[in-house]
C-alpha cells in the first residue's frame, strides 16, 4: 500500500499536475479534496470531465466518473457485492477505493486517453428496433455504422504513418539527396570505364576483381561466424571448468567422509533449519508484521501538533504509574510458586535467547562462508581469463613445487649463460666502437688526399652509384616477386575458399536448424510469458484482496483484545470490592466482639462517637470563653493604659532625676499605691 501511494504521489507531483504532494500531505486530504484529485487525473484523459466537484451532485460525479471508467475498462475488484461498495466509496471519497483507481490511471495515462479518444467515435448509439423501422432512421445509423468502420482504417492507417518516423518533408529531402549521389556515381563510373577501356583485357580483370570482392565479403562474414563460435566454444570451457570444480570439490569433502558422519552432518543441518523455520523465522515474521502493521496505523493517522503529543505523553505516564502500582501489589503478595515459576521462566528466557544468538552466529557463518565461495570462484574466473593457472591442493601443490623446484636449476643455469653472453656482447661493442673511430680516421685522412688530388667526393659518388644501382636491382627483383606473389595469392584465396566452403556446409546446417528451433522456443517463451503475466494479475489482485481483509481482521482482533483487557481489569475491581463487602458482612455479622472491632462500621461508629465528644467539650469551652471575653478584654485594656502610664512616668523621672528631691519621690510612691488599690 505504500509503494501504491508512493507511485501516485510521485506522478501526481510530475507534469502536466503538479501538486507538490508529500505522503502525508496526500494522506491527510479530505474526501472531497480526493475525490477533486481524480477528477483531475480523469480530466487528463477526457478534457470533457474538467469539472469542480463542489459544484456538482454526488450522484452525478459518481455516475460521470463510473461511465468513463467503464469506458477505459477499469475492472473493481471483487463480485457483484463488492461492486455496490466500490460504487458507494466513490460517492464518499473513501481511501481504498480511489487509492487503486488513481494508480491504474496514473500507470498507463497515455494509452487511456487514446482509448477516451477513440470512445467518442466508435461506441455506437443503442437504438431501439422500433425506431429502425422506419426508413430514415435506418440509413442514417447504417451511414453512421459506415462512418464508424472508416474511422477505424483510416485511424490505423495514420497511426502507422506516424509509427513509420517519417514525414513527406523528409522523404522528398531523402529522394533529392539520393538522385544527386545517383547522378554523381553514374558519372564516377564512366570516368573510371574510360580508364579501363584503355587497359588490355579489362573485362577479365574486372570479372576478376568481382569476385574478389565476393570473396572477401564472405571470407568477412565467416570471420564474424568463426568469431561467435569461438566465444561460444570458450563460454562452453568456461561451465565446463566450473563444473568440474566443483566436482573435484565434492569428491575431495566425500573422499575422506564416511557414512556415518554425513548422516550426523545432515541431522545437524536439518535440526538447524528446522528451529530457523519453526522458531525464529515465525518469531521475526510476527514482529514484522508488527511493525508493519504499527507503520501503517502511524501512517494512516493525521499529523499530530504539541497538544496532541502532551496528551499523549500524560496517557503513557498515567499507564506507567499504574502498572508500578500493579507490580507493586503482585510483589506484596509474595506468591512462592510464581517466585519458582520466575526461576525457571527466567533460565528459559536466557536459554532461548543464547539459542537465538548462536543460531544468528550460525547464520551469519554460513552467509560468510558462501560469500567467500563466491569471491573465490569470481578469482579463479578472473585468473582462467587473464591466462592464469588453477589454485592447487595438496599433492598437485607439492608436484607443482617439485616442478618449481627443477625449473629454478635451469633457470640459474640460463641465467648464468645469459651473463656471459651479455658480457660477451660488452666487449663486443666496444672493439665496434674502437673500429668505428678507426674508419672515421681513414676516411678523414682519404678525403685530405682526395683534396690534395683534386677530386674530392670521388669515394662518396662511387659509393653513391653502387647503392643506386643495387636499388634498382631489388626494386626489378621485387617487381617480379609481387607478380608471382599476386598469382600464388590468387590461388590461395581460391584453395581458401573451396576449403572454406567445405569446412562450413555442415555448420551452416545446424546452424539453419538451430535458428528454427531458436524461433519456435522464442514463440513458446512469448507465450509463456503472457500466461504468467496473466496469472500473476490474479493472483495480485487476489493478494491485495486478502490483504484488505487480512487487515481489517486483525483491527478487529486488537480492538476485541482491548475490550477483553478492559472487562477483565473492571472485573478484577469488582471481585476486589466485592471481596471487602463480604469480610465487612462477615465482620459485623460474626458473634466474637474481636472480629465486630475489626469492622470498618464499628471503627467508622468509634470515630464518630469520639468526634462528637470532642466537639460537646469544644463547646462548653466555648460558652466559657464567651463569658469571660467581655471582663477579659476591658482588664486587657486596662493593663495597656497602665503600662503607658508607666512609660510616661519613666521618661519623666529619668528628666527630671537630677532635679527632684527625697519629698517627690514619696509623693510618687505613694501614688502608685493609690493607684494599684484602686486598680484591684
Amino acid at each position: 500500500m505504500s509503494d501504491q501511494i508512493k507511485f501516485i504521489v510521485d506522478n501526481l507531483n510530475k507534469e502536466p499536475f503538479r501538486k507538490n504532494y508529500n505522503l502525508i500531505t496526500f494522506d491527510s486530504l479530505e474526501p472531497m479534496q480526493l475525490l477533486q484529485v481524480l477528477n483531475d487525473v480523469l480530466s487528463e484523459i477526457d478534457p470533457k470531465q474538467v469539472v469542480d466537484i463542489r459544484e456538482e451532485m454526488p450522484e452525478q460525479t459518481a455516475k460521470r466518473m463510473l461511465s468513463l471508467l467503464g469506458i477505459l475498462k477499469y475492472k473493481p475488484p471483487g463480485n457483484a457485492t463488492d461492486m455496490s461498495i466500490f460504487r458507494q466509496g466513490l460517492v464518499i471519497g473513501s481511501k481504498p477505493v480511489i487509492y487503486p483507481v488513481l494508480h491504474w490511471l496514473l500507470q498507463r495515462t497515455n494509452e487511456l486517453k487514446k482509448r477516451a479518444y477513440l470512445a467518442r467515435f466508435l461506441i455506437k448509439l443503442d437504438v431501439p428496433s422500433e425506431f429502425l423501422q422506419d426508413e430514415t432512421v435506418a440509413d442514417t445509423n447504417k451511414q453512421y455504422e459506415e462512418l464508424i468502420e472508416a474511422f477505424k482504417t483510416l485511424h490505423k492507417e495514420c497511426e502507422q504513418l506516424k509509427t513509420s518516423g517519417f514525414s513527406a518533408a523528409e522523404i522528398r529531402r531523402d529522394i533529392s539527396a539520393m538522385e544527386e549521389e545517383k547522378d554523381q556515381l553514374i558519372k564516377r563510373v564512366e570516368r573510371l570505364k574510360k580508364r579501363v577501356e584503355t587497359v588490355q583485357n579489362h573485362q577479365r580483370m574486372l570479372k576478376i576483381a568481382r569476385q574478389l570482392r565476393v570473396e572477401k565479403e564472405r571470407e568477412e562474414f565467416l570471420a564474424q561466424q568463426k568469431q561467435e563460435q569461438k566465444n561460444q566454444l570458450f563460454h562452453a570451457v568456461q561451465r565446463l571448468q566450473r563444473v568440474q570444480n566443483q566436482l573435484k570439490s565434492m569428491r575431495h569433502a566425500a573422499a575422506d567422509a564416511k557414512p556415518e558422519s554425513l548422516m550426523k552432518r545432515l541431522e545437524e543441518e536439518i535440526k538447524f533449519n528446522s528451529y530457523m523455520v519453526t522458531e525464529k523465522f515465525p518469531k521475526e515474521l510476527e514482529s514484522k508484521k508488527k511493525e508493519l502493521h504499527f507503520l501503517q496505523k502511524v501512517v494512516s493517522e493525521p499529523a499530530m501538533g504539541h497538544s496532541d503529543l502532551l496528551e499523549l505523553e500524560s496517557k503513557i505516564n498515567e499507564m506507567n504509574t499504574q502498572i508500578n502500582q500493579l507490580i507493586e501489589k503482585k510483589m506484596m503478595r509474595n506468591e512462592p510458586i510464581e517466585g519458582k515459576l520466575s526461576l525457571y521462566r527466567q533460565q528459559a528466557s536466557i536459554i532461548s535467547r543464547k539459542k537465538e544468538a548462536k543460531a544468528e552466529e550460525l547464520q551469519e557463518a554460513k552467509e560468510k562462508s558462501a560469500s567467500l565461495e563466491r569471491e573465490v570462484s569470481v578469482k579463479t574466473n578472473q585468473t582462467r581469463e587473464f591466462g592464469g593457472a588453477e589454485v592447487l591442493k595438496g599433492d598437485e601443490f607439492k608436484r607443482y613445487v617439485s616442478k618449481l623446484r627443477s625449473k629454478s636449476t635451469v633457470f640459474k643455469k640460463k641465467h648464468q649463460i645469459i651473463a656471459e653472453f651479455k658480457a660477451e656482447f660488452g666487449l663486443l661493442q666496444r672493439t665496434e666502437e674502437l673500429l668505428k673511430q678507426r674508419h672515421e680516421n681513414i676516411q678523414h685522412q682519404l678525403q685530405a688526399i682526395e683534396e690534395k688530388k683534386g677530386i674530392s667526393g670521388y669515394s662518396y659518388t662511387q659509393e653513391e652509384l653502387e647503392r643506386v644501382s643495387a636499388l634498382k636491382s631489388e626494386i626489378d627483383e621485387m617487381k617480379g616477386q609481387t607478380l608471382d606473389d599476386m598469382s600464388e595469392m590468387v590461388k590461395k584465396l581460391n584453395s581458401l575458399v573451396s576449403e572454406k566452403k567445405s569446412a562450413l556446409a555442415p555448420v551452416i546446417k545446424e546452424l539453419r536448424q538451430l535458428r528454427q528451433k531458436c524461433q519456435e522456443l522464442t514463440q513458446e517463451c512469448d507465450e509463456k510469458k503472457s500466461q504468467y503475466d496473466s496469472c500473476a494479475a490474479g493472483l495480485e489482485s487476489n493478494r491485495s484482496k486478502l490483504e484488505q481483509e487480512v487487515r481489517g481482521l486483525r483491527e478487529e482482533c486488537l480492538q476485541e483484545e482491548s475490550r477483553y483487557h478492559y472487562t477483565n481489569c473492571m472485573i478484577k475491581n469488582l471481585e476486589v470490592q466485592l471481596r471487602r463487602a463480604t469480610d465487612e458482612m462477615k465482620a459485623y455479622v460474626s458473634s466474637d466482639q474481636q472480629e465486630k472491632r475489626k469492622a470498618i462500621r464499628e471503627q467508622y461508629t468509634k470515630n464518630i462517637a469520639e468526634q462528637e465528644n470532642l466537639g460537646k467539650k469544644l463547646r462548653e469551652k466555648q460558652k466559657t470563653v464567651r463569658e469571660s471575653h467581655g471582663p477579659n478584654m476591658k482588664q486587657a485594656k486596662m493593663w495597656r493604659d497602665f503600662e503607658q502610664l508607666m512609660e510616661c512616668k519613666k521618661q519623666c523621672f529619668l528628666k527630671q532625676q537630677s532635679q527632684t528631691s527625697i519629698g517627690q519621690r514619696n509623693l510618687l510612691g505613694a501614688s502608685i499605691s493609690c493607684f494599684e488599690e484602686t486598680f484591684i
